[in-house]
């Protein structure tokens, strides 16, 4: 269903807080069709995206350990969204 969101079971290091928010909220924007949060959707997208991100939290802590890694890099990761987060915060100075 939501082939853009990454395996986060197994990574080396652990997923992170953020990692997992960020996949809660492609699932979440997935599911709900709200691809632009407004006022009237806000409230009820942001407290489905801290579910999702809660549950997923548990299920990845309750798992077993995977014997391989992943073979997919989650976004967070990947060397070109770094250098956007970076210029973002850069920007924001």
């Amino acid at each position: 269903m939501c082939r853009n969101i990454t395996t986060l079971r197994g990574l080396q290091p652990a997923a992170t807080t953020e990692e997992i928010e960020a996949a809660a909220r492609q699932y979440v924007r997935k599911v709900s069709g709200v691809q632009s949060v407004s006022a009237a959707t806000r409230d009820a997208f942001e407290l489905a995206v801290a579910e999702v991100t809660a549950a997923t939290t548990k299920l990845l802590e309750q798992l077993p350990e995977r014997k391989q890694p992943p073979t997919t890099v989650p976004p967070l990761r990947r060397p070109e969204v770094q250098a956007r987060i970076a210029a973002k915060q850069t920007a924001s100075r």
